[in-house]
């Protein structure tokens, strides 16, 4: 079953940062969103990738 998680940032930057973080371990373009004008990065991913998908939000300073 997917998930749809939120991270939401202080910057454009690292909102930027976390979503090219999502790209790079293969998370599909079309389940990864941003709001540029809110800062939030919104993904679609099977439940079992929820922690590392939780990991990179954190290392781009999730608030």
């Amino acid at each position: 079953m997917n998930k749809t998680l939120n991270g939401s940032y202080d910057n454009h930057d690292q909102a930027k940062n976390a979503w090219d973080d999502l790209i790079a371990t293969g998370i599909p373009r079309d389940n990864i969103y941003i709001d540029e004008d809110a800062r939030t990065v919104k993904v679609i991913v099977p439940a079992e990738a929820e922690r590392e998908v939780r990991e990179i939000f954190d290392r781009h300073k999730l608030h």
